[in-house]
C-alpha cells in the first residue's frame, strides 16, 4: 500500500513537470549570402544563418574612425544621457523581480507575539477579565508541483535577459546617433570654411568687376552680378552657421548637457570613413542586442504559457506554527503552554468560468506575437544591413565621382576667368563656373557626410564590429 501511495507521488510529480512547454528558439530560414554582398564573398560562401545570442556587448567601434574628440564625446554619452539612465533602471527593476519571483519557490518564515486581555460574556460577576500572552513561529512552503513558481521565474529572468540586451541596443543606438550627429557637424563647420573661402574669392572677382568697370572694359551688370554672387553666398554662409549651431546643441542633448554648457571647437576635417571589408560573416548579426532582446521576450512568453496552464491543478502547500500561550507572562515559555501544528494544505479552483482556459490562450497567443516580431526583427536587420551595404558601396563611387567633378569644375573655372581676363567672353561665364564650382565642391562634403552615415549604420547594423569576435 505505502508502495502504491510512493509510485502515485512519483506519478504525479513526473506528471508535474510536464506543464512547462520545451523552449526553442523560432526557426528563421536565411540565403546563404547577402545581395548587395560581393561575388567574391558568394564563392567563399562565407554567409551562414545567424543564431542570435544575447552575450555579445558592443566595442568601441567608433575608435575606428581615429578622431580622439568622438571618443571623447562618446564616453561622456555613455554615463550623462539620459535615455541610457532610463534603460538601467528599467533593467535594475526586470533583476528585482528575478529576485522576487525566485523568492517564492523558497518556504517563508515568520514571528509572533501578543498580549490581550478580555472578559467573556455571561452572569456570573465573580469573573474578572483574563489577560491571555502567545509567542509563536510560522512557517509554509507551497511545493512547486507544476512548475508554476518556476515558470514564473523563468519568465522573469528571460524578460531581464531582454531588458539587459534593450539597455545594450540603447547605448548602440546612442553611439550611432552621437557619431552621426559628430559627422554632421563637421560637415558644417566643412561647409561654413568652403563658403568662407568661396566668399573671399567672390570679394576679389566683385573688386575686379568694379576695376574693370571704371576701365570702361566692364558693364555695370558686371559688377552687379558680381554683387549679387557674393550676398547670396554671405546668405548661404549665416544659413551654414546656424545649422551648425542647432547641430552643436543636438550633441550637447545627447550627452546630458544644456546647449549654454557645451562648445566644440570648429575644424573643416572630416573624418575618413573605415572601408568596409569585402566579406562580413552573417553570424554578425547574433550580436544585434535588438535580436538578443526578442529572442529573450519569446523565451519569456513560452515560460508564461506554462504558467498558465499550472492553473488547472491543485496548489500544495505545507504549513506549521508552533510556541507557547498562557496567562502569565512569567512562565510563557514552558512545556504546559506549548502549541504546534503541521500539515499539508491542497487547493484547487473547480469552477472559474473558463478564467484559466483564456489565460493559457492569452499566453499562447502572447507567444505567437513575440516569436513573430522576433522574426520581424531578424528580416529587418537583414534589410538594414543590405540597404546600407549597397549605399556605402554606391557612396565610395559617387565620393570619388564628385571630386573628378569638382577638378574639372575648377579646370573650366580657371578657363572661363582667363578669357574673361583676356575680353573673350562676358562676365556671365565666369559666374556660372564658380557657381559650378561651389556647388560641386558642397556637394563632395555632402556625399562625404552620406558615406559616414552609411558606413556609421552599417557598423550600428552589426552591432559595431566587421569581424565576428568579440
Amino acid at each position: 500500500m505505502k508502495r502504491t501511495a510512493l509510485a502515485a507521488t512519483a506519478l504525479l510529480l513526473a506528471a508535474g513537470c510536464s506543464t512547462q512547454p520545451a523552449y526553442q528558439s523560432p526557426a528563421i530560414e536565411l540565403l546563404a549570402q547577402f545581395k548587395e554582398a560581393t561575388p567574391a564573398a558568394a564563392q567563399a560562401g562565407i554567409w551562414r544563418p545567424a543564431q542570435p545570442q544575447d552575450a555579445a556587448p558592443p566595442e568601441q567601434w567608433w575608435r575606428l574612425y581615429g578622431d580622439p574628440v568622438l571618443d571623447d564625446l562618446q564616453q561622456r554619452a555613455a554615463v550623462a544621457n539620459p535615455g541610457i539612465v532610463q534603460a538601467v533602471a528599467r533593467l535594475r527593476a526586470a533583476q528585482a523581480a528575478v529576485a522576487g519571483s525566485r523568492a517564492a519557490l523558497l518556504p517563508t518564515l515568520g514571528a509572533s507575539s501578543s498580549a490581550t486581555r478580555a472578559r467573556g460574556a455571561g452572569n456570573a460577576s465573580t469573573a474578572g477579565p483574563a489577560t491571555s500572552y502567545s509567542l509563536g513561529l510560522n512557517a509554509g512552503w507551497e511545493i512547486d508541483l507544476w512548475g508554476r513558481l518556476s515558470g514564473a521565474a523563468s519568465a522573469a529572468e528571460a524578460s531581464a535577459q531582454a531588458s539587459g540586451a534593450d539597455l545594450a541596443a540603447a547605448r548602440l543606438s546612442l553611439q550611432a546617433t552621437a557619431a552621426q550627429t559628430y559627422f554632421a557637424l563637421r560637415a558644417a563647420e566643412a561647409q561654413g570654411a568652403l563658403l568662407r573661402d568661396t566668399l573671399a574669392a567672390y570679394e576679389q572677382s566683385w573688386q575686379l568687376t568694379r576695376n574693370r568697370e571704371r576701365a570702361g572694359v566692364a558693364s555695370p551688370a558686371d559688377v552687379a552680378q558680381a554683387e549679387a554672387q557674393y550676398k547670396s553666398t554671405q546668405a548661404q554662409l549665416l544659413e551654414a552657421e546656424t545649422g551648425r549651431a542647432q547641430i552643436e546643441h543636438a550633441l550637447a542633448a545627447l550627452i546630458g548637457l544644456p546647449p549654454a554648457a557645451f562648445a566644440l571647437d570648429a575644424t573643416a576635417r572630416l573624418p575618413a570613413p573605415p572601408e568596409v571589408p569585402a566579406e562580413l560573416p552573417s553570424r554578425l548579426l547574433e550580436r544585434r542586442p535588438d535580436i538578443a532582446a526578442a529572442e529573450r521576450r519569446v523565451a519569456a512568453a513560452n515560460a508564461q504559457v506554462g504558467v498558465a496552464q499550472a492553473a488547472f491543478f491543485p496548489a500544495l502547500t505545507l504549513s506549521a506554527a508552533g510556541g507557547w500561550r498562557g496567562a502569565s507572562l512569567g512562565d510563557l515559555v514552558g512545556a504546559p503552554n506549548l502549541f504546534w501544528s503541521l500539515g499539508p494544505a491542497l487547493a484547487l479552483t473547480l469552477f472559474d468560468g473558463g478564467a484559466r482556459s483564456a489565460a493559457v490562450e492569452s499566453a499562447r497567443a502572447s507567444l505567437d506575437l513575440a516569436a513573430a516580431g522576433y522574426r520581424q526583427t531578424v528580416i529587418t536587420a537583414l534589410q538594414e544591413v543590405e540597404d546600407n551595404l549597397a549605399a556605402a558601396t554606391s557612396l565610395a563611387r559617387e565620393e570619388q565621382v564628385q571630386a573628378e567633378a569638382v577638378a574639372a569644375a575648377q579646370r573650366a573655372l580657371t578657363i572661363a576667368t582667363n578669357q574673361y581676363k583676356a575680353g573673350t567672353v562676358g562676365y556671365l561665364n565666369v559666374l556660372s563656373a564658380q557657381t559650378t564650382v561651389l556647388s560641386a565642391q558642397r556637394g563632395l562634403i555632402d556625399v562625404k557626410n552620406r558615406r559616414l552615415a552609411a558606413v556609421n549604420t552599417l557598423l550600428k547594423n552589426v552591432a559595431g564590429r566587421w569581424d565576428g569576435t568579440s
